[in-house]
């Protein structure tokens, strides 16, 4: 295919003159007219070798880049994962979001019970922040109904999950399908092709079943409990994990919107087993009822209380100081800073990057796009907005 006006114009001036020449050569019978356009016809048709062969070298050329870009794994769910997938949406970088299938609160919890299937919230929150669309779409997916006996507290975009779900015949369908209307930048898919059940032993021994229960006792955690424990994970999952060049855990809720994920069969080994660099994001606030009074090796020690150690190679963690006014907000909230206990995060065998990684608002959280970039900079890849 000829794309370049200027080189097709080239090329037709040069094949027709080779045509008039030979006509001319044809009707007077002189040899040497025969000459030039013989002479024309193969300049011209050297002319078209060489597009082609341009034109090949820059698609192979491209496809290169493409498989050079570096492959990101975001394992999480809740609120914080969309975070950090915005501000990898901008990056050149192939990106696969890992998200949990245990929430049973809400409308993802009344869907999960009354369809039998996979709760779809952190999934859709997960596409919105890839997509690629016009604003006005993402915010229908976001639209909460406020009313309706049977639609007050559902959000559409759950609902059209759910439609999608039962058009396309299974939930990993729907999510590729849905990823097609909202040109989502980069693959989301679910740890497990079955929803499981979350549980909380706490310190002082007893229990409580149900991921949107589990904060609500504000008690100490001990460990978290999957059921059934025999869920077996996506075998996409472990392969988009086995080729990755960063696998990136969090930020996110560390009980019930992390380690869900992780304690899947065969997740935590599959991270260990790759090549990529596990990276930790840890959370700028502390959360009540799951990590009150947590430094930053708290969280990792949790992980590690639960899949064993070794998992991480790099933990990034805020160390700016948040602002007064925002502060007491999260105060009043009976949340705090993550303190950023270095000598115990290098004790556990971590690279620590402590930085500035605070958004300019209202809220203690993460800026999408610094993260994104220090993440970049740990795998040694440049990166391109």
């Amino acid at each position: 295919m000829i794309k370049h006006i200027k080189e097709s114009a080239w090329f037709l001036l040069v094949f027709g003159l080779g045509l008039v020449s030979a006509s001319v050569s044809f009707a007077s019978r002189r040899i040497h007219w025969w000459l030039v356009g013989v002479a024309c016809v193969l300049f011209a048709l050297a002319i078209l070798a060489l597009l082609f062969l341009r034109e090949r070298m820059r698609t192979k050329f491209k496809a290169m880049q493409v498989a050079r870009r570096p492959r990101v794994v975001v394992v999480g769910g809740g609120t914080g994962q969309p975070v950090l997938l915005r501000g990898l949406k901008h990056m050149e970088v192939d990106i696969t979001a890992v998200v949990t299938v245990a929430d049973d609160g809400g409308s993802s919890g009344r869907l999960r019970s009354e369809l039998f299937m996979p709760p779809p919230g952190d999934i859709r929150n997960c596409l919105i922040a890839l997509a690629d669309t016009e604003p006005l779409l993402a915010n229908l997916l976001q639209y909460r109904f406020d009313e309706g006996s049977g639609l007050n507290g559902h959000s559409f975009g759950n609902l059209f999950l759910a439609a999608m779900t039962r058009i396309t015949g299974d939930f990993e369908s729907a999510i590729r399908e849905t990823s097609r209307v909202l040109a989502v930048r980069g693959t989301v898919m679910p740890v497990a092709k079955q929803a499981f059940t979350l549980s909380a032993v706490y310190a002082d021994g007893s229990r409580v079943d149900g991921e949107s229960q589990i904060p609500l006792a504000k008690k100490p955690i001990d460990r978290i409990i999957i059921h059934p424990q025999s869920v077996e994970p996506l075998p996409e999952v472990l392969s988009t994990i086995a080729g990755a060049d960063a696998i990136v855990v969090g930020p996110g809720s560390l009980y019930t919107s992390i380690l869900p994920n992780l304690l899947v069969p065969g997740i935590a080994d599959a991270i260990r087993a790759s090549k990529a660099k596990a990276i930790f994001v840890c959370n700028v606030m502390t959360q009540p009822g799951e990590t009150d009074g947590y430094t930053a090796s708290d969280h990792v020690e949790a992980v590690y209380r639960h899949v064993g150690e070794r998992l991480f190679d790099m933990i990034i963690v805020n160390s700016a100081l948040i602002p007064d006014p925002v502060l007491r907000q999260y105060t009043a909230l009976a949340a705090h800073p993550v303190q950023v206990d270095v000598e115990r995060l290098h004790k556990l065998g971590l690279t620590v990057i402590a930085r500035d990684f605070l958004q300019d608002s209202r809220y203690a959280r993460h800026d999408p796009d610094l993260v994104a970039m220090q993440i970049l900079a740990l795998v040694g890849r440049e990166h391109h907005s």
